[in-house]
């Protein structure tokens, strides 16, 4: 799925397809007409803001943390056996709101990433694993490291510039806007299944498998309850394609799949790959 018709990618690693996904972003095509691209502007957001106290907050707190952790090494191996420097992030948990380089916000969200200069943060209000249990029926603990992995996708998108020169498209013609925006974030599921695909091969200090039989499945339970089309079918309203902005369940779970399947950040190729329209949601 992900590399089909493509723009033709060479084996030159991860740094051959932060690359070349640059150059289908930058200058493969008619959405870009040239000039600067547009940065947010830096703000000093201070030290993160502490989670809740309470004992169940301070162990999901601690697990996200080792994910972090996980995730960011994994990625960090990965830039480094192709000559780049990974630049490591946080995970801001918060409660009810926080404030932002990218602005306030509240939970009602759901976790983000802040691409602004001098924030470059993931957020997470706690309350949105209940959420994503109950409300969207996606519970279990892979189904959370989907969502911090996805999370970690967008800040590789934003050290490698391909945010950036994605918002400056966006802004240069906005007709585009939802589709660059949805293969913005199907590429990030990819790039989440490739972590999980290293980690698949990896055990815990005990023997374990960090990933056991069914995590796939409740991952990709997560990725179809966040496609735009689940949600506004919860929510009761028409599904309606041209308004999507992050891909329908389908293509989440196959981008997801994609990476888990190749293990290879090549396969990510979510700009330049020829895919349906269906696939991105349009």
């Amino acid at each position: 799925m992900g590399g089909g018709g493509g723009l033709p990618i060479g084996k030159g690693g991860l740094g051959g397809i932060i690359m070349a996904i640059l150059i289908a972003v930058l200058g493969g095509g008619s959405l870009l007409n040239g000039g600067s691209a547009p940065s947010a502007q830096a703000v000093d957001v201070g030290n993160p803001l502490p989670a809740p106290s309470d004992a169940q907050a301070d162990e999901q707190v601690i697990f996200i943390g080792a994910l972090m952790a996980d995730i960011q090494d994994t990625w960090d191996r990965k830039f480094e056996a192709s000559g780049l420097q990974f630049q490591y992030t946080t995970i801001v948990p918060f409660t009810g709101s926080v404030s932002t380089g990218c602005g306030n916000a509240t939970s009602a969200v759901g976790p983000f990433y802040c691409p602004a200069p001098g924030d470059q943060r993931v957020y997470l209000d706690l309350s949105f694993w209940d959420e994503l249990a109950t409300k969207f029926g996606a519970p279990g603990d892979f189904a959370q490291a989907y969502v911090v992995a996805h999370e970690v996708g967008h800040h590789i998108q934003s050290v490698t510039g391909i945010s950036d020169n994605v918002r400056r498209v966006q802004s240069q013609n906005p007709s585009v806007k939802n589709e660059l925006s949805v293969r913005q974030e199907l590429q990030a599921d990819c790039l989440a299944g490739v972590w999980a695909n290293d980690a698949s091969q990896r055990r815990n200090s005990d023997g374990t498998r960090i990933i056991e039989t069914g995590d796939i499945e409740e991952g990709l339970r997560a990725a179809a309850a966040v496609g735009d089309d689940r949600i506004q079918q919860q929510a009761g309203v028409g599904v309606d394609p041209h308004t999507w902005t992050h891909g329908s369940a389908a293509a989440r779970q196959a981008w997801f799949m994609e990476g888990f399947n190749t293990g290879n950040p090549e396969a990510c190729d979510t700009f330049g790959a020829d895919v349906s329209r269906a696939d991105v949601g349009l």
